[in-house]
């Protein structure tokens, strides 16, 4: 019988969920999710300094706004202390590891040593074969007694066979003189301890794993499949950084981007699947694998991302819509809607929604439905609105109170009015959409009379013809 799938996130609760991080999460949670695996969550909190209880709740916000659900509760790699202790421990008795007793200022003139002489600095403890009888009472470190000769190999899913000369590793550090245990003994345990199967993550781990490998080995634990992937680059190629903008996802979302469209996105960040570009939750779950990751680094491109996110606010649910415009009001401190306007809003939605890019874009042409008389008239709505377009619609309005309220007929009535005057409907327009909306940026007027109703539409353009 097969293993269940089990796949991790790790990240350092540091800062905010890195966009970075969160394709890493995606990745993690399609490959369980597709193979009706677990997902699991674990907080690599133990570096004390850096870590904050508010970063944790920032990456647990921004993985459940993802929709990336975990399976049980989040773990704490540093409540597991002990337990990492214990294996380091254990190698000790079983001959895996040793006791270093050399300090600081010995290893670095061991190194300056090296350097003197053109020889490797990679640090060769005089410890490692040592007469346990010999070893002083003082402070130690406890040190992983790697292979010196042959090679550490590690077959990836995603950067094929690599291979690394053990004279080119360390024995490297396991539990601190404090007692205290490494990062590097801790990410194996854990792994072993939680049953992860398969390990996607940054290739800038790729290094890291030679080393847990080892680890692995001298515990005589099965080792996962790794799968390192090429991290993110900005449109100009480089390392993501600062320069490049949005690096955290609570900044996307801020920015007004759907879930399900950023969920699209990152999947597409280093995979494929064919020449799709557009797809849907439960198709990438049923498509994703790490065949599909390529080598290269990724590179961010947010016209596509733009572009994608027509697309889901499209096919999304107008209910769906309305909930993450709610979210992202309240991720940005703008004050939240009104029982009325959330009731204008999802009437106007599908025209609202319609080529929309963002949300900022749908509150942008909804603001029909979000205002309230009198309307404050932007710059350009208001030099629309000249003496001429004002006893137009000082006559178009008793045509229109007793109309049958649908398109047809509303479009039939102002068209017939704008050629009474010798004038486009286009030009026509212009006013009609400044007393409606009170700017120049709407739905089209007749989308408007439709949501707006037929009491407000005639206050509305009585309001303006008045002046």
């Amino acid at each position: 019988m097969n293993t269940p799938v089990v796949t991790r996130f790790a990240p350092s609760p540091t800062g905010f969920l890195h966009i970075g991080g969160a394709r890493t999460a995606l990745f993690n949670w399609l490959y369980a999710r597709g193979r009706g695996g677990k997902f699991l969550l674990r907080i690599e909190d133990t570096d004390r300094a850096r870590s904050t209880p508010e970063a944790t709740a920032a990456i647990l916000s921004g993985l459940t706004w993802l929709g990336l659900d975990w399976d049980g509760d989040a773990i704490s790699q540093f409540e597991r202390a002990d337990r990492h202790a214990e294996v380091a421990r254990d190698m000790l008795a079983k001959g895996h590891a040793y006791k270093c007793f050399a300090s600081q200022d010995e290893i670095e003139a061991f190194r300056e040593a090296a350097r003197a002489t053109g020889k490797s600095t990679l640090y060769q403890s005089p410890w490692r074969d040592a007469d346990p009888a010999t070893h002083p009472d003082a402070p130690y470190v406890v040190r992983l007694k790697a292979p010196r000769d042959g090679e550490t190999v590690i077959e990836d899913a995603v950067q094929g066979r690599v291979v690394f000369r053990n004279d080119q590793l360390d024995d490297m550090v396991c539990l601190r003189s404090d007692g205290t245990p490494t990062y590097m003994l801790a990410v194996v345990v854990d792994d072993h301890d939680m049953g992860v199967t398969h390990v996607i993550r940054g290739d800038d781990h790729l290094n890291n794993a030679a080393r847990q490998v080892q680890i692995y080995h001298a515990m005589a634990w099965p080792v996962p499949i790794f799968a390192h992937i090429p991290l993110i680059h900005g449109e100009d190629g480089k390392k993501l950084s600062k320069r490049h903008g949005a690096l955290g996802v609570e900044d996307y979302q801020r920015m007004g981007y759907p879930a399900a469209a950023i969920r699209n996105y990152l999947a597409r960040l280093g995979w494929s699947h064919g020449d799709d570009e557009f797809f849907s939750d439960s198709q990438a779950r049923e498509w994703f694998d790490t065949t599909g990751i390529g080598k290269a680094p990724a590179r961010l491109d947010l016209k596509k991302l733009d572009h994608l996110t027509a697309q889901h606010l499209t096919i999304m649910e107008d209910a769906a819509v309305l909930h993450e415009l709610e979210e992202y009001l309240a991720a940005t401190d703008a004050p939240s809607l009104t029982p009325a306007q959330r009731e204008g809003i999802l009437r106007a939605m599908p025209q609202l929604k319609d080529k929309a890019r963002n949300f900022g874009q749908i509150l942008e042409r909804g603001h029909f439905v979000l205002t309230q008389r009198p309307l404050d008239l932007d710059p350009k709505a208001a030099k629309s609105l000249d003496d001429v377009s004002r006893r137009i619609l000082l006559e178009l309005t008793p045509q229109l109170q007793n109309a049958s309220w649908n398109r047809e007929t509303l479009e039939a009535i102002v068209s017939e009015c704008a050629a009474q005057h010798d004038m486009g409907l286009g030009k026509l327009a212009q006013p009609l959409r400044a007393a409606l909306a009170g700017r120049m940026v709407s739905p089209s007027v007749f989308d408007m009379m439709i949501v707006l109703g037929r009491d407000e539409t005639l206050a509305r353009l009585f309001e303006a013809a008045k002046g």
